[in-house]
């Protein structure tokens, strides 16, 4: 229960950020992995994609402390 409700917690915020923080965040990530995005490939993405991409480097970090 607490883990589904941090989870839609996360979602909830990841949902709200506008596409230049969502990029900020994606290149400043600091997880078990990097992520290494070009600045044009992410101007590429939609907003839609990139908040998938930060809710799955998110919840596999979290994944991966559990």
């Amino acid at each position: 229960m607490a883990l589904a409700r941090s989870l839609e917690q996360t979602a909830s915020s990841i949902n709200s950020l506008n596409k230049s923080e969502l990029k900020r965040r994606l290149t400043n990530f600091k997880g078990i992995f990097k992520l290494d995005f070009t600045e044009e490939y992410l101007d590429s993405l939609s907003i839609d994609k990139l908040r998938h991409i930060l809710l799955a480097a998110v919840m596999t970090k979290a994944r991966k402390r559990a």
